[in-house]
């Protein structure tokens, strides 16, 4: 074996983790939110910058809210999950450099003064960092429905602001009935890695 994470947690994470389409109402808890994070945030990304934020929406009015502005099909899985995730790019993720990066606290005004470069980075770094949430979803032995099926712009004014840009809701729970579409194909290694 060329890798050191044994067959389970190889299973756990990726080969036999799925996209959840239904799930069990057995809840989510703020611990195992908690215990995700920390888990997370240790992924890397440029500059160590932290954009991705996390609005978990647990309350019946705000689930309500956030349903109407997810695609047909994504509707009635928003509404049964056991807990829900936005999450968002933050823009100003540049005031955090200082403490985030204390060897070299200028890089928030020498890379991230303007705010189109900034808007670039957050939506870069914070989609790295949601590929790291889901794995740490499925780490905590749940499943992750994430979907991108929404609209954005309805989610941003319901729950975020303009500082914020939504990248995608997550449905995270025990998977229910049903709960797996059929595993679709993957490309195989010589049709993605090249050497030269």
């Amino acid at each position: 074996m060329s890798l050191v994470l044994d067959a389970a947690a190889q299973d756990l994470l990726f080969r036999e983790a799925r996209t959840a389409n239904t799930f069990s109402d057995e809840p989510v808890t703020d611990e195992q939110v908690q215990a995700i994070y920390d888990l997370v945030k240790y992924g890397p990304t440029a500059f160590n910058q932290t954009p991705l934020r996390i609005t978990l929406v647990r309350s019946p009015e705000a689930r309500e809210r956030l349903v109407k502005h997810m695609a047909e099909g994504n509707q009635a899985k928003t509404a049964s999950a056991p807990l829900v995730a936005i999450l968002s790019a933050d823009n100003e993720f540049h005031e955090e450099l200082p403490q985030l990066l204390p060897h070299f606290p200028q890089a928030k005004d020498a890379f991230f003064s303007e705010r189109p470069v900034r808007e670039q980075a957050a939506l870069l770094n914070a989609a790295l960092q949601a590929g790291y949430f889901i794995i740490g979803v499925r780490a905590a032995g749940l499943a992750a429905g994430p979907m991108t099926g929404l609209d954005f712009a309805g989610v941003q004014k319901e729950f975020l602001d303009a500082d914020h840009t939504p990248l995608m809701v997550v449905n995270i729970g025990k998977p229910g009935e049903d709960a797996w579409f059929p595993r679709s194909p993957r490309l195989e290694f010589d049709q993605v890695i090249t050497t030269v």
